[in-house]
């Protein structure tokens, strides 16, 4: 099999793992022009998901499916992902010149040592993107960064797969992985717990449609965030009434003792940050950190 980079900019391509992010960039592969030749897929959810997805294209075994494929999708969990490469270099499967592309955000190329003697092209593009493994995933990616990894030869042919499924390649370097990928969990996925929280508060106060309340609120607080940062904040953490903050962590200690600590945390959290950042006086602070340290260490 010759070099990658001296192959036509079609390749046929497997993909390991028919879940909601290997459906969806296999999809956009495929429209892009490139021929998946196999996808696997074990559990119902999933074989559903390759059939409505990749259709026409064989569930086989991992494999047949990286058997004579150019271009390899590993789209397995994180950790899931070094036991993988081992097993698959340990067998001889993987063959010399494929391109071997995994999604994970957190690993970069790094975790593909053990097939270091294989002569892969190792790949790291991971979508910043939360995805349903439905066909809207599709005009998601025309709106999508891919954090992207790899050894420099193989960077052009990197950044441009990206831009052929329709997104924006964003260079990460390999020891700034974990951060990156830090960075969008813990803005991503607690913003999900962050919201869930407060619409279940809402439901409490006997708010029938919490979502609505929320909706416009949460939209300009985050057009804020992006565009100013801390500078974007208000409510009563950020001004120091430390007596309206009490009276939070009272009622919430009455109402929802589950939400309570995540309260406290963020409240802390935010006072520093406005400290830190001019936006809280230190004289105005004293007296909110001191409440909402007595209430971690007092719950």
């Amino acid at each position: 099999m010759t070099s990658p980079l001296d192959r036509p900019a079609r390749f046929d391509v497997g993909i390991v793992g028919a879940g909601r992010v290997g459906a969806t960039l296999g999809a956009a592969l495929a429209r892009a022009g490139h021929r998946v030749t196999g996808v696997s897929a074990v559990s119902e959810a999933s074989l559903a998901r390759a059939d409505a997805m990749l259709p026409g294209v064989p569930v086989r075994t991992v494999p047949e499916v990286v058997d004579g494929a150019h271009l390899v999708l590993l789209a397995v969990p994180d950790d899931a992902l070094a036991e993988l490469i081992a097993g698959l270099a340990a067998t001889e499967t993987f063959t010399p010149g494929q391109l071997v592309v995994h999604t994970s955000g957190a690993h970069g190329i790094a975790v593909f040592e053990s097939a270091a003697d294989t002569q892969i092209m190792p790949l790291a593009l991971h979508p910043v993107m939360t995805f349903t493994g439905t066909a809207i995933d599709l005009d998601r990616l025309q709106d999508c960064c891919f954090g992207v990894t790899t050894v420099d030869l193989a960077r052009p042919l990197a950044e441009a797969l990206v831009i052929e499924m329709g997104g924006e390649p964003v260079w990460v370097p390999e020891r700034q992985r974990v951060t990156y990928h830090a960075g969008l969990a813990h803005g991503a996925n607690h913003l999900v717990t962050l919201v869930a929280e407060s619409m279940q508060l809402l439901e409490t106060a006997g708010i029938d449609d919490p979502a609505r309340l929320l909706e416009p609120l949460l939209s300009a607080a985050l057009a804020g965030a992006l565009q100013q940062g801390d500078a974007a904040l208000t409510g009563p953490v950020a001004r120091g009434d430390a007596g309206t903050v009490a009276e939070h962590v009272r009622v919430l200690g009455q109402v929802a003792p589950d939400i309570l600590p995540t309260y406290l945390a963020l409240a802390r959290a935010t006072a520093q940050r406005a400290l830190l950042s001019g936006r809280l006086k230190a004289s105005t602070a004293q007296p909110l950190l001191e409440l909402l340290a007595h209430q971690e260490e007092n719950p």
